[in-house]
């Protein structure tokens, strides 16, 4: 993970002990909630880290169709396609024929 959003991980929990006074907690509640709470956390953990690789995958994705539309070759096959469109539009507009594009 790039930057963490929490200041505790899953083992910062599952490690973490209590000191125990006279009326204290029942320690076994306390460590079932804090079970649950490292269950969380793993799951977070695992989503964000999922979101983060799908984010990087489509960067990647929009860079490489920017660097596709932008290449001169493809540029120029649109510029042939919209004047043999603008050709085939005058010959039927117009009636007569144009000048063959190559």
């Amino acid at each position: 993970m790039e930057k963490s959003i929490t200041q505790l991980s899953a083992q910062d929990i599952l490690d973490k002990e209590f000191k125990t006074g006279i009326r204290g907690y029942n320690q076994e509640e306390v460590d079932e909630f804090l079970d649950m709470i490292i269950l969380d956390y793993q799951a977070y953990d695992k989503k964000i880290n999922e979101l983060q690789s799908e984010i990087k995958n489509l960067r990647r994705r929009i860079d490489t169709e920017q660097s596709r539309s932008h290449s001169p070759q493809r540029t120029q096959q649109v510029n042939y396609d919209i004047l043999q469109r603008l050709s085939n539009l005058e010959k039927e507009v117009f009636g007569r024929s144009t000048q063959s594009l190559k």
